[in-house]
């Protein structure tokens, strides 16, 4: 087997895992939040939040947010994770910069 049929089966294989949950799931992927608060008003139907929220943004910039925040936290670990694998594959005696 050659490597680009070895990539050819592992992207199909990642693309199938991907797309058949989908497709065999009905009904919408709510947030834990909006589960939260249908569990809450079910236990207690006389609850009232303690607070409000200051800015109720539209679903889809709440995902563009939660979408940055997660490019973000991954761009930091692999900075951090490069800059040490850098720092211990450049030679003890190197110690001027170049």
């Amino acid at each position: 087997m050659t490597n680009t049929s070895k990539n050819l089966l592992l992207l199909a294989s990642v693309i199938l895992l991907s797309a058949v949950p989908l497709l065999l799931v009905d009904g919408d992927f709510g947030g834990a939040d909006g589960a939260a608060e249908e569990l809450i008003g079910a236990i207690a139907p006389s609850y009232v939040p303690w607070i409000a929220p200051l800015l109720e943004p539209p679903a889809e910039t709440e995902s563009m947010l939660f979408a940055l925040q997660a490019a973000a936290g991954a761009g930091f670990i692999g900075y951090v994770f490069g800059y040490f694998k850098g720092r211990a594959s450049k030679p003890k005696g190197d110690d001027h910069a170049s």
